[in-house]
């Protein structure tokens, strides 16, 4: 809180001095204008030729409509002796009955570069261009008693790992154990004697024998090969290209394959075609070429090369669903079952307009898939 005082002065015009031990001014950081009152004016004994016209009204000043009297530019003096700092402020003068002198808003401050602390009912500002060499001085001396640690610099690590992450290739160490230890069931679930299904150990013994009921009476949900389930409605899971439209179609020239290549090539796809995974087609717009990996084992895998689809497919930035919401469904239940999904290639059936671009050449007929293949940019994602 400040107060308003005449400064004397020989040569006009008048200066406006904030004192300490006076009040009655506002420092008012939501105000966009400097406000001096009528009555304020008229005892500075300032003329009131000295106003400028300035016609307008100030909107939603004390809930109402104030008409302005005029303008004027007053060389105003904040502080008192060195701490004094005087600028030229514009007040616009109004005539309305008011508690305070003056109001200072944010043109003032601005112009006085100050930062007012409502916290600690304090403003503070800039006064000349002098520095405090006291506190430059213990500064220095400061950052003089940390020492100065060298920087070595670290030999670049290389890491090389090389991996087989085709999941239908034997693995090479042993797969992560559970944390619990699982058996065998005794009852039969599937047609053959080898379709078997594991529980936990920790289960009691009242609730193994219900859970092996409840698996018994729905044994028709297992299934053992693809020919267990032909009939997955596609509006329920299926897996669509999100091919660009501006992509243009790449049909790759055939690669003649060696006689021992071409041979392990038909025997995949005859197990490909008994497994209902592919079908034949004639004149695909998109065509890959398929590509004989050998494995550890000295056997043959087949890849399909989809370097030109992948490249018309933009990558899914959101492959995974909301953890949260999966965790949250799950709780609340005592008991847990796992899906193996270890060889979940081509579980997932591909959206039918979307068949005919994983279309293959092999060395006499041309293929496509009808689930989703290996390869793909974002099969990984996708199961």
């Amino acid at each position: 809180m400040l107060a308003v005082r005449m400064k004397a002065s020989a040569t006009p015009p008048p200066v406006i001095t904030f004192s300490e031990r006076d009040m009655r001014v506002l420092i008012d950081q939501g105000s966009s204008t400097n406000i001096l009152y009528w009555l304020t004016y008229r005892r500075l004994g300032l003329p009131p030729t000295n106003l400028e016209v300035c016609s307008g009204t100030l909107y939603r000043f004390i809930d109402e409509q104030v008409m302005i009297k005029g303008v004027v530019e007053l060389e105003t003096t904040f502080g008192e002796c060195s701490h004094a700092c005087s600028i030229p402020v514009l007040y616009t003068v109004v005539d309305v009955e008011a508690s305070y002198n003056i109001i200072i808003g944010r043109p003032a401050l601005n112009k006085l570069r100050a930062v007012v602390s409502t916290l600690h009912l304090c403003m503070k500002y800039s006064v000349g261009q002098e520095a405090n060499h006291r506190v430059a001085r213990w500064c220095y001396e400061d950052s003089l008693q940390i020492g100065s640690q060298p920087v070595r610099a670290k030999e670049p690590a290389i890491n090389i790992l090389d991996l087989d992450l085709d999941p239908r290739c034997e693995p090479k160490c042993e797969r992560p154990l559970p944390t619990e230890d699982l058996k065998e069931i005794k009852i039969k679930i599937g047609p053959s004697p080898t379709h078997k299904t594991r529980i936990g150990i920790a289960i009691a013994k009242e609730e193994e024998s219900r859970l092996v009921s409840f698996l018994w009476m729905n044994r028709d949900v297992f299934a053992w090969a693809p020919v267990d389930m032909p009939g997955i409605d596609l509006e329920f899971m299926c897996h669509c290209l999100s091919v660009l439209p501006t992509s243009r179609s790449i049909a790759q020239r055939r690669i003649k394959l060696g006689e021992e290549k071409r041979k392990a090539a038909w025997e995949e796809t005859c197990k490909l075609l008994a497994a209902w995974f592919i079908r034949e087609i004639q004149y695909p717009t998109w065509l890959a070429n398929v590509v004989m990996v050998k494995k550890a084992n000295d056997k043959w895998h087949m890849c399909t090369d989809y370097i030109d689809l992948n490249k018309a497919c933009p990558k899914d930035p959101y492959p995974l669903p909301n953890i949260n919401w999966l965790v949250d469904r799950a709780s609340g239940f005592a008991l847990l079952c796992f899906m193996d999904a270890y060889s979940g290639y081509n579980q997932i059936r591909l959206h039918p307009c979307d068949e005919a671009k994983t279309a293959f050449i092999t060395d006499s007929e041309t293929f496509c898939y009808k689930v989703m293949p290996f390869g793909l940019k974002i099969a990984g994602a996708m199961y």
